[in-house]
């Protein structure tokens, strides 16, 4: 009930909420964090992404909730019919940034503007960071040397 409840306030909020002009006149509002989700899993799916790079508090909401927050590292402006989307992320090591941000923007944009009507006149890929992780790297370096021989 608890849940019912934030999730009104938020579709609620007048700031927060876009509407959308459907073609027999009728309106829906659509919350900007409602995009956010839809463009954070999008995101998130992309090959070389590591994790979402997001604030302090979004790491520790995920912790205590359990729950993977597909809006962390995503910032969403949006107008009457169009929006411009963040997207912070931390790339895999040894992947081509230029190819992941890339598709990034594609992924992100075919879902929102599918999703929502919305048209997405940008999606600005922001790279936080490399997941450097040990066993990983490692994992890379056999591959190559795998593939040299």
């Amino acid at each position: 009930m608890e849940e019912n409840k934030n999730l009104n306030e938020v579709i609620n909020n007048e700031e927060e909420t876009q509407e959308v002009a459907l073609e027999n006149g009728s309106n829906i509002k659509i919350a900007d964090d409602v995009i956010a989700v839809i463009a954070g899993a999008a995101a998130s799916e992309v090959p070389g992404v590591a994790s979402m790079a997001g604030g302090f508090a979004g790491g520790i909401s995920e912790v205590f909730s359990g729950k993977k927050n597909f809006a962390k590292g995503i910032k969403v402006e949006a107008g009457e019919k169009e929006t411009r989307i963040d997207v912070n992320i931390i790339v895999e090591y040894g992947v081509r940034i230029p190819d992941v941000a890339f598709e990034i923007q594609n992924r992100v944009k075919k879902a929102v503007e599918g999703m929502t009507g919305l048209k997405v006149v940008d999606v600005n890929v922001h790279v936080q960071g490399v997941n450097t992780d040990q066993n990983n790297v490692e994992e890379m370096k056999a591959d190559d040397q795998n593939k040299s021989e």
